[in-house]
This record gives C-alpha cells, sequence and structure tokens, in this order.
C-alpha cells in the first residue's frame, strides 16, 4: 500500500507479554465459527493453503480475544509493522528484534508458520538512513553497504523461521516504470537483484517474493514485475514468489482477470500468494455492501484455489476494530472479515464456506 496508519513497534515490555499472552484454547471466546466443527485454518489445510493474517501485536499483546481468535482461525502470521526497518533498526547497527521475536514465539506456540514483511521498501525506514542520504553523508557505496548488511542480518536472525519474504515491496509505479525512490535514484535497477540475492544467500530454504498492490489483474504493474521476474530468473536471481496485496474497493470493478494473472507466473515455475487483502467500503456498511464484499473476497479465494502455485491467502487484519483504512481512506472502513465486535460477517462466511467447499484442482 502507498500509506497506511503505523502503529509504533510494541517495545520490549509489551513483546514479553505477546509471548506470555499465548492463546487460550478455542473454546475461551465465541466468535466466528464457535458453532463449527471446522475453523478456516483446518478448512485451509485440506486446500494445502495456508490462511493468514496480518498481526498488531500491540492488539496481540492487550487483547484477548483477538489473541484467541488469531491462534484459532488462522494458520500463518504476518508482521504488520515490527518487521519493517524502522522497527528492527532504529539507530545504525543497533537492532531491536524483540517485538517481532514475541510474534514469532506466538506462532510456534500455536503452530502458526510466519510471513516476513518487509525486507526492502521506500517507506518506514530509519531516520538516520534517510536523513544520511539526503544531507549526502551517506553515499550510493556505502548505502550498497547498509542495504545488504540490513538484508544479511534480519535475513540470518530469521532463519529457518520464516516461510516466506516480501524481498522487494513496490517497486513499480501504476505505468509499470520503475518507483522513483532513494534505492534506484542512488543504486540504479540492480538493486533488485541485489537484494534477492542476498537475501538467499543469508537463508536458501525461505521463498522470496515480490510484494506491491493494484496487481491483481493483468495490467501494466502487473507485466512489468512478470517481464522483470522473466529476466531475473534467466540470469539465476532467485525469485521465488509473486505477492499480491488484495487491498480492494467495492466501489471499482472487480479484476476478472485475476487466476490468469496467476497461471502465468505458475507457468515460470514461481508461487503466488495474496499477502495483504482487505476489501473496503464507503461507509456507511448496510446488506448490499457486505454482499459485494463477501463476494470479492470469495472471487480472489477462489482463484488461488484454482491454482495449485498459488500457496497461501493472507487477510489484512481480520476485524475492523483495528483495521488501518479507515486512517488512511477518508469516510471508508468495514474492510476486513469480522466487524469491531469480532462478529463474522458475510465475507468470513464467503471465505470459510469457499475453503469448505472447494477441491484443489
Amino acid at each position: 500500500m502507498t500509506s497506511r496508519s503505523f502503529r509504533r513497534a510494541a517495545s520490549a515490555a509489551t513483546a514479553v507479554l505477546i509471548v506470555l499472552g499465548a492463546a487460550p484454547s478455542a473454546s475461551a471466546f465465541g466468535g466466528p465459527s464457535a458453532g463449527h466443527d471446522t475453523t478456516l485454518r483446518k478448512l485451509a489445510a485440506r486446500q494445502d493453503l495456508r490462511i493468514g493474517t496480518a498481526v498488531d501485536t500491540a492488539a496481540l499483546a492487550s487483547d484477548d480475544r483477538y489473541r484467541t481468535l488469531t491462534a484459532r482461525q488462522f494458520d500463518s502470521v504476518t508482521a504488520e509493522n515490527v518487521m519493517k526497518w524502522e522497527s528492527v533498526e532504529p539507530e545504525r547497527g543497533v537492532y531491536d528484534w524483540a517485538a517481532a521475536d514475541a510474534l514469532v514465539k506466538f506462532a510456534q506456540r500455536n503452530g502458526q508458520a510466519v510471513r516476513g514483511h518487509t525486507l526492502l521498501w521506500h517507506n518506514q525506514l530509519p531516520a538516520w538512513l534517510t536523513q544520511g542520504v539526503a544531507d549526502g553523508s551517506i553515499d550510493a557505496a556505502e548505502l550498497r553497504q547498509i542495504l545488504r548488511a540490513h538484508i544479511t542480518a534480519q535475513m540470518k536472525h530469521f532463519k529457518g523461521k520464516i516461510y516466506q519474504w516480501d524481498v522487494v515491496n513496490e517497486v513499480f509505479d501504476e505505468d509499470g516504470t520503475l518507483r522513483k525512490s532513494l534505492w534506484l535514484e542512488k543504486l540504479g535497477p540492480s538493486y533488485i537483484a541485489d537484494a534477492f540475492r542476498w537475501a538467499h544467500a543469508a537463508d536458501p530454504e525461505a521463498k522470496l517474493f515480490f510484494n506491491d498492490y493494484n496487481v491483481e489483474g493483468v495490467n501494466a504493474k502487473s507485466t512489468a514485475y512478470y517481464d522483470l521476474a522473466v529476466r531475473l530468473r534467466r540470469e539465476g536471481v532467485p525469485v521465488h514468489g509473486f505477492g499480491i496485496q488484495g487491498h480492494l474497493d467495492i466501489g471499482y470493478g472487480f479484476p476478472a482477470d485475476v487466476q490468469a494473472n496467476l497461471e502465468r507466473f505458475a507457468a515460470l515455475g514461481m508461487q503466488s500468494a495474496f499477502t495483504e487483502v482487505d476489501i473496503r467500503m464507503t461507509l456507511p456498511a448496510d446488506a448490499a455492501k457486505l454482499a459485494r464484499q463477501a463476494d470479492d473476497y470469495r472471487r480472489l479465494l477462489d482463484a488461488c484455489l484454482n491454482v495449485r502455485r498459488c500457496t497461501s491467502f493472507t487477510v489484512w487484519g481480520f476485524t475492523d476494530k483495528y483495521s488501518w483504512v479507515p486512517d488512511t481512506f477518508e469516510g471508508q472502513g468495514a474492510a476486513n472479515l469480522m466487524d469491531e465486535e469480532y462478529a463474522a460477517k458475510p465475507a468470513f462466511e464467503a471465505v470459510r464456506d469457499e475453503l469448505a467447499e472447494r477441491r484443489r484442482r
């Protein structure tokens, strides 16, 4: 996403609470699926698919119901913010992985896999880095060294604990040209291949992904990623997957060629994943809007289930209580599977029913 409300990383004390506050038993609270024999994670496992959620670590530490449902419904988690550069290296050479480590431990205690998000982005960079580049105290050669050190340190710290990494995040503009960022300006386009090579060298087992928004269907932006993947893989660069964020708005048409987009990356031998799915609407919500939202969730999931190499489906938070949408898109919200009181919305039922009724090809 181009902008988001940023909740600061949890403190070390809060991180400890996340671990100590591992989820109570599944029957501790009601909520979605309380009256059903299966959860989203059990249904997804039957489809050989990981079903995930982004996690607000502050909510995980302080909200029992949030914590319980995170563990109960999902078998994959993504750190919403606490693995981003400004969180893990707020001072140059001084790493703080406490909150991220706590999330990993929570996942391990609850039998969940972890997606890493993100190694290289143009946003949420530490001030010491952006200021150093801006005032010229960090030149191109040093910037490249800093990037390599960051990727290597992050990958080695979490080696063996993260199954997919968003390595390069949001590097193209809508017209398919490379985004004008400090990385492109100072290092040239070769920084993209370098990031994948450095990440793979530090953890050869992790699957390494591109990740971006507005790439659900076949368009200039997704085609730019496809063409880059073809070239990089031909050169031996370890690019394993294509991450589609899936931030949709019911005010626009649904991209009808989602499956075709997934299939062309699969034909390259690449995995794909929906990495940040939420589907917003202009408030207030009503029955018609919620029905359209549910259908859009179902259609994204259906496309993934139709392509064997689509390996995970992650929602960007599962409850409207902690959604980033209202703070970023004025007058919009209600984007998640559950409402602010954790009641299942038609979207939750659509996802659950699609997982229950389908059989992967």
